[in-house]
């Protein structure tokens, strides 16, 4: 398993000195942030392209994703990223995120990374069911399966707590009914604690699914908080050997976005708490 650390926390800063940084730190990859001001597709150049790609080679660093969950761009005034979602009440409005998903999945065949993440759904929209929004749902991500499957990369689902789809069965539920071989599951070790799931069981259970970990620590109460690995509840080392057990040999991207004053410390003690679980985990 490799470890990778999300732009997302470097959001003061340029993705060329972002991606210095990270590779400085001794990550072997990054997760490239498909918004604002890194790589919004919608406004995202030949130039600054190349560049990315440059910054890329010169820190010897892969894509371990392409993270379009974020729509800072957008800078809706309910939440930064959480809006537009895929179930709007506003056919138009739904269709920005659809758009913005359709270019996500471009950029990721022309960077050459292997998948996107995106919401769950995101939040129920009042006066709508959960059923109707879980149809919703399916139907926007119908093409964009299709889509991902013509270009040869995946489109992960990430559940997270208070969203449309925040536990392990609820994705279950979404990729039966879309059956598609390019819908795929990021498992994010922090929300699954949120939502209370035994996190082992359900890496074992959804093993066929996951093509992709985000890492981050949560309190003992259990709130959507994303802390340094090391200071929060999680137990790190049971979830190492869990996904380890399960022959995974992939990325493992840590996402500290709330850390932007100061991500270089965040990445380090992230790196100072897994590299040894990771390190003794392979050797074992």
């Amino acid at each position: 398993m490799r470890l990778a650390f999300s732009t997302n926390a470097y959001m003061k800063f340029p993705f060329e000195e972002a991606a210095g940084r990270i590779a400085a730190l001794g990550y072997e990859g990054l997760e490239l942030m498909a918004d604002v001001p890194h790589a919004w597709p919608a406004g995202l150049l030949d130039g600054p392209k190349r560049s990315i790609m440059q910054a890329m080679e010169q820190n010897a660093l892969k894509f371990s994703n392409i993270n379009a969950f974020m729509m800072n761009a957008i800078n809706d005034y309910r939440h930064p990223y959480l809006h537009p979602s895929f179930i709007e009440h506003d056919e138009g409005y739904r269709r920005v995120r659809i758009d913005h998903t359709k270019r996500a999945l471009d950029l990721c065949k022309e960077l050459g990374a292997p998948h996107i993440t995106t919401e769950p759904g995101g939040p129920l929209p009042p006066g709508m069911s959960r059923q109707a929004a879980i149809d919703r749902f399916v139907e926007g991500l119908k093409p964009l399966a299709d889509h991902a499957h013509r270009l040869g990369v995946l489109l992960l689902i990430e559940p997270e707590p208070h969203l449309l789809l925040e536990t392990s069965d609820q994705y279950l539920e979404v990729a039966e009914r879309l059956n598609a071989p390019s819908i795929g599951l990021n498992f994010d070790v922090g929300h699954a604690f949120c939502v209370s799931e035994d996190i082992p069981k359900s890496i074992a259970k959804l093993a066929p699914q996951i093509r992709h970990y985000h890492f981050e620590d949560i309190a003992a109460t259990r709130v959507h908080h994303h802390l340094v690995p090391g200071q929060g509840a999680i137990n790190f080392a049971e979830v190492v050997t869990a996904i380890q057990a399960t022959g995974y040999d992939g990325w493992i991207t840590v996402e500290l976005y709330p850390n932007i004053d100061d991500p270089d410390a965040a990445a380090r003690g992230a790196m100072e708490v897994l590299r040894p679980l990771l390190t003794s985990t392979t050797a074992a």
